[in-house]
């Protein structure tokens, strides 16, 4: 496979900055539009960017020439991914949300052997069980304080890191562009099959603010909040090809550390837009988190 380090380190740091602006907007509008409505009109407005993307990089016949199967499967991934990711945040401070999310490197790391063939030692698992330690000061389970949204980002980071180990293991024959492209086309049509399907379903009882997000029906836009959701559309589409070419072009042991550089970002936002303090719990177990992911990465490397 092609390794080019510090190219995968640039795109990886990029992307992930210009992800947490994306975060940051969708906390925004979460409190008065559904999740679906949110993806779909990112989705609209990403479409012309993909579309432009591919055709500079491989030509559009790419689209029509790429095996089907492989996109589907990493799309549909990462549509969970990301819908678990944005329900967290109606109900967690931003900073929580992503401090969780970024587990990530620990997924990545254990899920290496089964994707791509790489053996895990005894190192390797006792740093994830210390970033899972982590997790747990964050969580404060039987506290009174746990909050279930919080597993929606621990289901994410599980799903996302999968779907970036697809991209490494068939980042040879698949142009980033390419799977940037079905991955926003599946979002497009998951989004309204799904605001479809939960308007005929009526989930008009939900209470809790992560399931509410995700049902509640559409409704008219703002002009304000819609060009919001249009900038998240650029976000996207650069941002997704950034974070897959990193993957391509570089080893995931190598780039993944980089994903952590999200984590000065998230306080940063969450402090300016909607006035949140991490809390003492979150930031000691978000630094158990960070050091147990570059402990497994750094013992998950070939040996030189």
């Amino acid at each position: 496979m092609n390794h080019h380090p510090a190219r995968g380190i640039f795109y990886l740091c990029l992307g992930v900055l210009v992800f947490s602006l994306q975060d940051a907007i969708v906390k925004q509008v979460s409190g008065a539009y559904p999740l679906t409505q949110v993806v779909f009109i990112r989705s609209c407005v990403s479409v012309p960017i993909l579309l432009w993307l591919v055709q500079r990089e491989e030509g559009w016949r790419a689209i029509f020439a790429s095996p089907l199967a492989p996109l589907a499967v990493r799309a549909l991934v990462m549509l969970g991914a990301y819908t678990a990711y944005y329900m967290a945040f109606p109900a967690l401070p931003l900073a929580d949300a992503v401090a969780l999310y970024f587990t990530v490197p620990l997924f990545v790391t254990a899920l290496a052997g089964p994707f791509l063939g790489e053996r895990s030692g005894w190192r390797v698992w006792a740093a994830v069980l210390l970033g899972f330690a982590g997790v747990m000061v964050m969580l404060q389970p039987g506290s009174g304080l746990f909050e279930p949204a919080a597993l929606l980002s621990l289901l994410s980071a599980t799903l996302y890191g999968s779907a970036m180990l697809m991209a490494r293991k068939w980042g040879e024959s698949l142009s980033a562009a390419v799977m940037a492209f079905f991955q926003n086309a599946v979002f497009l049509f998951g989004s309204g099959a799904a605001a479809l399907l939960f308007h005929a379903l009526n989930f008009g009882q939900a209470t809790h603010p992560s399931v509410v997000f995700l049902v509640r029906p559409w409704v008219a836009l703002v002009p304000w909040d819609a060009g919001l959701m249009a900038v998240c559309g650029v976000v996207s589409a650069v941002g997704t090809v950034l974070l897959t070419n990193a993957y391509r072009v570089a080893r995931a042991a190598t780039v993944t550390p980089f994903e952590y550089t999200g984590m000065l970002w998230a306080p940063m936002w969450g402090y300016l837009f909607f006035s949140e303090v991490p809390r003492t719990t979150t930031v000691a177990g978000a630094v158990v988190i960070v050091v147990a992911g570059l402990l497994a990465l750094r013992a998950g490397r070939p040996a030189a």
